[in-house]
């Protein structure tokens, strides 16, 4: 819901309706690609673990020139999120090791 708040700067410009809808749709992207990764993360959790990681990375790659308080406040959930997934799956396969 976080990265979903970024959309509403598309409702801020004179534009018409119809194109201020239209932009906040594209600004939605980011979170419903990151709601996708969710959902496959809460099945796989390594693979969240991954993912979360590698979504820092390429905001880091694609925003160049923004300040560091921007790439701290975008960044550190997103890796924060990563190390968490990591953390459930080893939990969770150390479970199942001491069954077996």
């Amino acid at each position: 819901m976080f990265i979903s708040l970024f959309a509403f700067d598309a409702f801020s410009e004179k534009v018409t309706v119809s194109e201020s809808i239209l932009a906040f749709l594209i600004h939605l992207i980011p979170t419903a690609i990151l709601l996708v990764a969710l959902i496959i993360s809460w099945k796989w959790e390594w693979i969240g673990g991954i993912l979360f990681i590698i979504f820092p990375a390429i905001y880091l790659t694609v925003a160049r020139g923004q300040s560091f308080l921007t790439y701290l406040i975008i960044c550190t959930p997103l890796v924060l999120i990563s190390v968490l997934f990591f953390v459930s799956w080893f939990l969770q396969n150390k479970k199942y090791r001491k069954i077996r």
